[in-house]
């Protein structure tokens, strides 16, 4: 296990998330509902994100199906890149808890957690080497100034060693994360482990 991360509000902690709107009971879904819940992620049951956005099953299940491609397809970005990627996005955007999620993903695939304390604490520049310095740079650029973004900003990406595959990963990352963190933090709020008890 990591050591603990508190950095200006963001966290490697695990933390909940509480929906501020009604979540599907698992006692009258219906049988569409349950099936997406069980194919979508392990713990999909008893979380209020999973049980609010199966209001519409068949729109979580197109999300699911396109989160577990772009996050964990073999090949192209290893995925503890895309896991810094998605780590930068969330912390640019101010989501507490894909933060603390990715944080923790990406300092189990690397086995450090050196990127992710310099990302909490100022994304911009962020990095320990050449490589995750121009990951990190590349995803603040699409993430705060998507319409900047140009041949010039891809380039850079080529200079710190990514191939045309892995660019394209890096991409789908950020942009993924731009929809989940839109969802997480319009659709309720984390909860700290501190507070989960109150």
């Amino acid at each position: 296990m990591s050591a603990p991360i508190d950095i200006k509000g963001f966290t490697n902690d695990t933390l909940g998330w509480k929906a501020w709107l009604d979540v599907v009971s698992l006692d009258t879904a219906t049988p569409e509902q349950m099936a997406v819940l069980e194919e979508s992620h392990p713990k999909a049951k008893v979380s209020d994100y999973y049980l609010f956005l199966v209001h519409q099953p068949e729109i979580l299940k197109q999300r699911s199906v396109a989160f577990n491609a772009i996050m964990y397809a073999p090949g192209g970005m290893p995925r503890a890149e895309r896991e810094l990627g998605a780590t930068v996005v969330s912390r640019i955007n101010g989501c507490v808890y894909c933060a603390s999620v990715h944080a923790q993903r990406f300092e189990q695939l690397a086995k450090t957690q050196e990127a992710i304390i310099e990302v909490f604490n100022e994304p911009q520049g962020a990095g320990t080497t050449p490589r995750e310095r121009a990951i990190v740079d590349f995803s603040i650029e699409l993430t705060a100034n998507p319409g900047e973004v140009n041949a010039q900003s891809i380039q850079k990406l080529k200079d710190a060693g990514l191939t045309d595959p892995e660019i394209l990963d890096l991409i789908h990352s950020v942009a993924i994360f731009a929809w989940a963190n839109r969802l997480m933090l319009n659709l309720g709020e984390p909860v700290f482990p501190s507070k989960e008890s109150s």
